[in-house]
């Protein structure tokens, strides 16, 4: 059994102290295998210019990376949490995954959501699956959710687990990764934000209700909408890796990709 478990966060935006404070306090005696922090929690969402998200990017060896390290000793988690990386002459929409002291990789968000398109970059780099401490984690951060490709090639590439960081403000995802976790016979982990933001011509109200649902789409964590909120569960991971829904069906073997649609161009 994996204790896994999300943080659901109120950021300050552009305070990244107060931001670490309140996610440390909250980690207080937790011990865990996995924790997903919300995308982007140290910054804050809403910016009104490329300049001002450039102001807050790092690489992966500066504050964001050592608070990360900091709490992944503390707890004995792997952490999975949203960032601004600048790579370069870009910066991305990146979820960072760190075990202990290390810097395992970072994912750069590959479908951009609203004016991130104005800030950002988008991702590069293929998905990829990091199995560390004997899980196999897939990371995808919040607008990939609706796009079904990215957790099937997850969980073609192994993945026993999604881990979603989100700043959510559509009211569709929470339901749509039910299907996600079912279709592919994954656990999923999205950790969500709440409060507002209101910024330049922007309004952001963030829906909170981050979840852990299970391989059968069952909802085995939910969260408030409008509270800050942690909770850790105990999951089989093993179960991930069984891809047979009875004895005649296995979700990936019965795929007819011959029938499926192909972009030869």
């Amino acid at each position: 059994m994996k204790k896994v478990g999300y943080v659901q966060t109120a950021p300050i935006f552009g305070d990244k102290e107060k931001n670490f404070n309140q996610i440390e306090n909250l980690l207080v005696n937790v011990k865990a295998d996995l924790l997903v922090l919300p995308e982007l929690f140290a910054t804050g969402y809403t910016f009104i210019s490329k300049e001002e998200a450039i102001s807050f990017a790092e690489t992966s060896n500066e504050k964001t990376s050592q608070f990360l390290k900091k709490i992944s000793k503390m707890t004995g988690a792997v952490i999975v949490g949203g960032y601004i990386e600048q790579a370069e002459n870009e910066i991305y929409n990146s979820a960072m995954i760190v075990s202990n002291d290390r810097v395992v990789d970072s994912y750069r968000k590959i479908h951009l959501y609203y004016k991130e398109k104005l800030w950002f970059s988008s991702g590069d780099k293929p998905f990829k699956v990091y199995e560390v401490n004997d899980i196999k984690i897939g990371v995808m951060i919040c607008f990939d959710w609706i796009f079904p490709e990215t957790v099937r090639t997850l969980a073609l590439l192994g993945a026993d687990i999604i881990a979603h960081p989100a700043n959510l403000v559509l009211p569709y995802c929470q339901n749509a990764m039910i299907t996600r976790s079912l279709e592919n016979r994954v656990f999923s982990i999205t950790s969500n934000r709440i409060g507002e933001e209101n910024r330049g011509e922007d309004h952001f109200q963030f829906t909170g209700q981050s979840q852990i649902i299970s391989i059968h789409g069952e909802n085995l964590s939910l969260a408030p909408k409008d509270e800050i909120f942690i909770e850790l569960v105990d999951i089989d991971i093993k179960k991930a890796r069984d891809k047979k829904l009875n004895e005649y069906n296995n979700l990936f073997k019965d795929r007819r990709q011959d029938f499926y649609y192909q972009n030869d161009n």
